[in-house]
């Protein structure tokens, strides 16, 4: 165990970090799923631009890279576009 002030501090920090950002990941993965399960148009238009300002979000805070958070982008547009 830690017996620094220093060490404690960073273990509280790192706990903290990480229960929210396993939160944004997993909500982002959620929203990620629904609009995936979405089979109309209208209402995948609405849920895109959210969707992917999520992932720009995780990508930023190096949550997940942002290659994997533009080609996630991108087939989700790709699944809009061919809704009819």
């Amino acid at each position: 165990m830690a017996n620094h002030q220093s060490s404690l501090k960073r273990i509280r920090q790192t706990a903290v970090r990480k229960a929210r950002n396993h939160y944004y990941a997993l909500t982002t993965r959620n929203a990620v799923r629904k609009l995936r399960a979405t089979t109309e148009k209208a209402e995948a238009n609405a849920q895109l631009p959210k969707v992917t300002s999520l992932l720009d979000k995780l990508a930023k805070r190096n949550i997940i890279h942002r290659n994997k958070a533009a080609n996630l982008k991108s087939k989700l547009a790709i699944y809009v576009n061919k809704l009819a």
